[in-house]
């Protein structure tokens, strides 16, 4: 803070009576005397117009707008940023949440059309019997569990084995596909035509350039609005934090802005020395930046 001062000093001298100050005695040496006078000196009136008792902290009007968006300008007496602010964060909470839960939903949707649609035993089944090379080198595929076969797809088969397959396979099978469950494995079966032959309306034939299923497309669009929900979603915490950010930055402008003010003092003091007392007037002026 930057602070210039302007002081003002008017000094007259009145002469009293010829008498001897009954307050201490002269002992006729100078500096003793006048050491003398200045510890009997007093103020005797002061007048005070300083707007600086009422001071804002400019730390602590950051740290109140990092932590809530607009305390901080409001701490300051700037009401109407401090109002649009807060707006902004309860907005930007409200959209993150509502599209998070839009996205959480979109996904339980398209996931369960996923494991009612498309079969990891058909896609496995599928390049078993059309892809997969006779004579594998690690020996013939283990693809099915015999004695699950009322489990769910997913159950049914012996994801090591299928992953091997996939690698031997080669070509545009150039994925080997997760475990059900895991997130890649939603994403890859929408992606990838690779995995079109498990879509429940798979054609009997299928090779790589070909069409793939209105399933496969129609499932690959639910995704994209999964995605596009949690998108919005994540812009808005974004915004959230941009927010704290950008608040608790002008808060502590504010917080200097509102202390950017004239200060004026005056007091007038009276010093005695022996027979003769002085007054001094002084007015300060002081103007923060």
């Amino acid at each position: 803070m930057r602070r210039i001062f302007l002081f003002v000093s008017i000094t007259f001298s009145t002469l009293l009576f010829a008498q001897k100050n009954q307050k201490f005695p002269l002992t006729g040496v100078l500096n003793f005397d006048s050491y003398s006078a200045y510890l009997n000196s007093e103020k005797i009136n002061e007048l005070n117009d300083s707007g600086i008792k009422n001071t804002k902290s400019p730390f602590l009007a950051g740290l109140l707008s990092l932590i809530v968006p607009g305390t901080g300008e409001f701490y300051s007496k700037s009401y109407i940023k401090a109002g649009i602010f807060f707006v902004a964060e309860v907005t930007a909470v409200t959209v993150g949440l509502i599209y998070n839960k839009k996205g959480d939903d979109q996904t339980n949707f398209f996931q369960n059309f996923a494991d009612e649609h498309w079969s990891v035993v058909r896609y496995a089944q599928y390049a078993l019997e059309h892809l997969a090379p006779k004579d594998p080198p690690g020996g013939p595929y283990q693809l099915f569990y015999p004695d699950k076969q009322n489990l769910p797809p997913w159950e049914q088969v012996n994801w090591s084995e299928l992953n091997r397959m996939e690698r031997d396979i080669g070509g545009y099978y150039s994925h080997t596909l997760p475990r059900h469950g895991d997130q890649q494995y939603y994403e890859e079966i929408g992606k990838y035509p690779q995995f079109n032959q498990g879509w429940d309306d798979a054609p009997p034939q299928f090779n790589y350039g070909d069409p793939v299923t209105p399933n496969f497309h129609y499932y690959s669009g639910l995704r994209g609005k999964a995605n596009d929900y949690y998108d919005i979603a994540s812009k808005a915490v974004i915004v959230v934090f941009l927010n704290h950010l950008i608040s608790a930055i002008d808060a502590v402008w504010t917080a200097h802005s509102y202390n950017k003010h004239i200060s004026i003092s005056a007091e007038l003091t009276k010093t005695t020395y022996g027979i003769r007392t002085d007054y001094y007037p002084k007015l300060n002026l002081r103007y923060n930046f």
